[in-house]
């Protein structure tokens, strides 16, 4: 009865495990084997408390895990814990050497953002969009200088 609870603690494990190899905010992965460790003392499916909008009730369930419970619930997975599995292109993880970005930055643009070229990198900078995120530090200007000086070597 309670194996989505199961699956569920399994698949936020296992969340954890991956965020914390790449050495991603503590408090992040703290919050997902936390609620891995609740699913599993709930004594009702989470399906059930999902039903009745209770997932929040749960000790150590915010809204943005509630809402990884209700995909979970409605698809079989929850699309961040693919996306921390599937490895970025040695490309786009080679931007974690420019200026400013960091690997868990350039998996942001690579996912969430969809930027997948350094012409769309170079775009997003210009964008200002950039600058906007928390884990960008950086200046912008080196970074652009940065992107163009790799698009010029890889033309040559």
């Amino acid at each position: 009865m309670k194996e989505n609870n199961q699956r569920l603690a399994g698949l936020f494990r296992s969340m954890a495990d991956l965020l914390s190899s790449q050495r991603a905010n503590p408090y992040r992965v703290r919050a997902y084997r936390r609620a891995a460790d609740a699913l599993l003392a709930v004594d009702e499916d989470v399906a059930i408390l999902a039903e009745r909008q209770e997932l929040e009730d749960i000790e150590g369930v915010g809204t943005d895990l509630a809402k990884k419970i209700e995909e979970f619930l409605e698809t079989g997975t929850i699309r961040a814990y693919e996306e921390l599995q599937t490895p970025l292109p040695a490309e786009v993880r080679s931007w974690a050497t420019l200026p400013g970005l960091s690997e868990s930055l350039v998996a942001y643009v690579y996912f969430r953002l969809g930027i997948r070229t350094l012409p769309d990198l170079d775009q997003l900078i210009q964008s200002h969009l950039l600058r906007t995120l928390p884990s960008f530090s950086g200046s912008e200007e080196h970074l652009l200088q940065a992107v163009r000086q790799r698009m010029h070597n890889r033309e040559s």
